[in-house]
C-alpha cells in the first residue's frame, strides 16, 4: 500500500504533522536560539540567523554608532544566510530525501563551527569571520527546511498574539507557543555554556541541530520542495 504524502502548504513546502515532526521543530527552534546566542556572544553583536536584527545593526553602524567592525560581520552574516537560503532552495527542488541531506549539511557546519571553537582554532578576527560563515550557512539552510519557521519569530509571535486576543485560539498554538520557548532555552544554554566553559560555546546548537536531524531521520518520511518566499 503506498505511503501517504506528506501534508504540504500551498507551493510544496512541508508542514509540520504529528507529534515527530513538531518535535523537530522545537530541537530545531532550540538550535537556532543557541547558534545566535553563541555567534552574538563570541564572534561579535550580530546574528546567524536573525537577519532583521542584522539589518538593524547595519543601519545604526551605516549612522556611525555601535561597535567598530559591525558592518562587516553583519554583511558577511547577510551573504552567507543568503547563500544557505539559496543552496536550500535548490538541494529542496532537485535532491531524493532533502530534508534528511539539508539537514545534515547544516548539523556538519554547526558540529565544525563547535569543534573549530572548543579547539582553540578560532584566534582571529579573521578565523571569527570564517565561523560567522559556517554559522550563517547553516541558519540558512535551516530556514529553507520547512514550512513552519524555526528561525525567524516576529511573524510567529504576531500571529500568535493576534489569535490569543481574538480569542481564536488553535489546536496547535501549543506547539507554536513551544517553538517560542525553545528559542529561549536554546539560547540560555548557549549563554551558559559559555559562561562557565567557554570552549563549549558552540556545542549546544550542533547537538540540538543533531537531536533534530535523528527525529527526523526516524520519520523515514520524503519531504515536498520547499517553495519560494
Amino acid at each position: 500500500m503506498p505511503t501517504p504524502a506528506a501534508p504540504t502548504r500551498p507551493g510544496g513546502r512541508e508542514s509540520a504533522d504529528g507529534p515527530r515532526a513538531h518535535a523537530a521543530l522545537l530541537l530545531l527552534s532550540a538550535a537556532s536560539g543557541a547558534a545566535d546566542a553563541f555567534v552574538f556572544i563570541c564572534v561579535g553583536q550580530v546574528f546567524a540567523g536573525v537577519m532583521t536584527g542584522n539589518l538593524v545593526l547595519l543601519g545604526a553602524a551605516a549612522a556611525g554608532a555601535g561597535e567598530e567592525g559591525v558592518a562587516l560581520r553583519v554583511v558577511i552574516a547577510l551573504v552567507a544566510y543568503a547563500c544557505g537560503v539559496a543552496w536550500g532552495a535548490v538541494t529542496g527542488e532537485r535532491v531524493w530525501r532533502r530534508l534528511p541531506v539539508m539537514l545534515l549539511v547544516e548539523t556538519v557546519l554547526l558540529a565544525a563551527g563547535a569543534l573549530l571553537w572548543g579547539w582553540g582554532l578560532i584566534t582571529s578576527d579573521m578565523d571569527r569571520l570564517g565561523l560567522l560563515v559556517a554559522m550563517g550557512l547553516a541558519m540558512g539552510i535551516q530556514g529553507r527546511l520547512r514550512a513552519t519557521p524555526t528561525n525567524y519569530f516576529t511573524g510567529t509571535l504576531t500571529s500568535l498574539v493576534g489569535r490569543l486576543a481574538l480569542g481564536s485560539r488553535g489546536r496547535g498554538d501549543g506547539w507554536v507557543a513551544g517553538r517560542l520557548l525553545s528559542v529561549v532555552a536554546g539560547a540560555a544554554l548557549a549563554a551558559l555554556s559559555v559562561r562557565l566553559w567557554p570552549e563549549s560555546g558552540g556545542v549546544a546548537a550542533a547537538a540540538l541541530a543533531t537531536a533534530a536531524l535523528v527525529v527526523e531521520a526516524a520519520g523515514g518520511r520524503a519531504v515536498a520542495a520547499p517553495a519560494r518566499t
